[in-house]
């Protein structure tokens, strides 16, 4: 019998994780940190100050060529030949149904070339799906994921921390922004993007590279309140800026106009795209469920899974997608599908919790949001 150990993939930074002490754990095949002290602590110091993640688990696909924005535009449902060069998007792949198979960024790093981000979990779908979509267009794709680390940097100190360590001018980096860069003599490209509600950089280089530049941002981070963290508190920072999460709050079974994610389909384009006269369609008679914010009054935590409950019949009207104590804003926050009449903000339902309904509050998205 094959141990588990065998047969995960390991980051470049996977002894540093070790000497760290990290708790790791298995996320999509990957040995990843899943903390490496106080998942709380680590979340402060996100939101305040600094935090340093290893997402090496992400994939990167590229895709270049005459045709490259042509198949794209094909391919993904939003309009990716008008992102502008060393830009980026977060858009989606969806079935031919309108199903979401995974959320991306994808950034144009040239006038042909793009490079797809995908969750860990979906990287060899979505690249398998890029290449069979970009057939008869003039175009390479090309899974590169072996090909880079990636570190972010993320929390209101990330432009002190990066500033002495590069020469460029992180202050002309937009949101959604990408550019070549060295840091701490590190060739990166790097792009002003996160996963966490808070401003950041994700900084791609070569595997070999990823250590000294791991220890060069600890150490310009000492100053400043940086701290490793883990994905533990990349999940509660996300979900406290109501971010979704691919297995979560999107699935084959849902499309962007259940999230509340219709803005990123571009129904537009002159020639279409996989999965366009399904969204069509959708956006049409619209959703039939849509994903709201709940809040609980309570200190009994509403986690992925448990049903949402009509608070006079106890009937169940939905389900938890994601739940956790939210450690910003002091109480248990969580996301939920419910019936559109059950939207409303100041909307009172309630969660099965271990057999007890425990009240909840229908809140507006994101819980939380940077000033």
């Amino acid at each position: 019998m094959t141990s588990t150990a065998s047969v995960e993939r390991r980051t470049p930074l996977d002894a540093v994780h070790d000497a760290l002490g990290a708790t790791m754990t298995d996320f999509a095949g990957w040995r990843m940190p899943l903390r490496y002290g106080s998942e709380t602590a680590e979340h402060r110091a996100v939101r305040e100050a600094a935090g340093l993640f290893d997402l090496t688990h992400m994939g990167e696909i590229t895709v270049t060529g005459p045709e490259a924005a042509r198949a794209l535009d094909h391919a993904l449902v939003g309009y990716v030949s008008k992102i502008g060069v060393d830009r980026a998007r977060y858009t989606m792949i969806c079935d031919e149904n309108g199903g979401i198979l995974d959320d991306l960024i994808v950034y144009r790093t040239g006038e042909t070339d793009f490079m797809v981000v995908a969750n860990a979990s979906n990287a060899a779908v979505v690249a398998r799906e890029l290449l069979a979509r970009a057939a008869g267009f003039d175009t390479v794709v090309t899974d590169r994921s072996e090909e880079y680390a990636l570190l972010a940097v993320q929390g209101p100190n990330a432009v002190k921390i990066l500033a002495p360590l590069t020469d460029l001018d992180l202050d002309v980096v937009k949101y959604y922004a990408a550019d070549r860069a060295v840091v701490a003599g590190v060739d990166v490209l790097l792009a002003r993007t996160g996963y966490t509600g808070e401003d950041g950089f994700e900084l791609f280089c070569a595997p070999g590279d990823a250590v000294r530049l791991w220890e060069a941002l600890r150490e310009a981070g000492d100053g400043h309140g940086l701290i490793p963290a883990g994905l533990s508190c990349r999940d509660t920072l996300r979900l406290e800026a109501g971010m979704p999460l691919y297995g979560h709050e999107l699935t084959t079974a849902l499309t962007p106009y259940e999230a509340n994610l219709g803005r990123v389909v571009r129904l537009d384009k002159p020639e279409g795209f996989v999965g366009s006269e399904a969204l069509a369609a959708r956006e049409k008679e619209g959703p039939r469920a849509t994903l709201v914010g709940l809040r609980s009054p309570g200190r009994r935590v509403p986690r992925a899974g448990y049903a949402v409950l009509d608070p006079e019949t106890r009937e169940p009207i939905g389900e938890i997608t994601s739940g956790a104590p939210s450690p910003t804003l002091g109480a248990p926050i969580a996301m939920a599908y419910v019936p559109l009449d059950r939207a409303e903000p100041g909307t009172r339902l309630a969660v099965d919790v271990r057999g007890t309904a425990e009240p909840v509050d229908v809140v507006a998205l994101p819980f939380y949001k940077r000033a």
